[in-house]
């Protein structure tokens, strides 16, 4: 339980990331879950790919992912891509 005013205002502030976190979170684990899909599927084109990179670009823009782990997602993906494709 928070002491002072500034506690609550920061366990509210918490709470709202929290949420928003959890829901772009939730948004880029779907996103993944339907490129893998596709990539594994084979039928994976290159607006699959360009959707899955998008939604990976916007979760590390709003901080919901690190810029590096973003770049790993997106260089696994391409790279099961190629594989697929051969």
């Amino acid at each position: 339980m928070a002491n002072t005013r500034s506690a609550e205002k920061q366990q509210r502030q918490a709470e709202k990331a929290n949420t928003r976190n959890r829901v772009g979170k939730s948004r880029l684990r779907s996103a993944l879950k339907k490129t893998r899909a596709a990539v594994d599927a084979g039928g994976a084109d290159s607006s699959v790919l360009s959707t899955g990179f998008s939604e990976i670009d916007k979760a590390a823009r709003r901080g919901v992912i690190k810029g590096n782990t973003a770049d790993r997602y997106k260089s696994r993906l391409a790279k099961a891509s190629k594989r697929a494709a051969k």
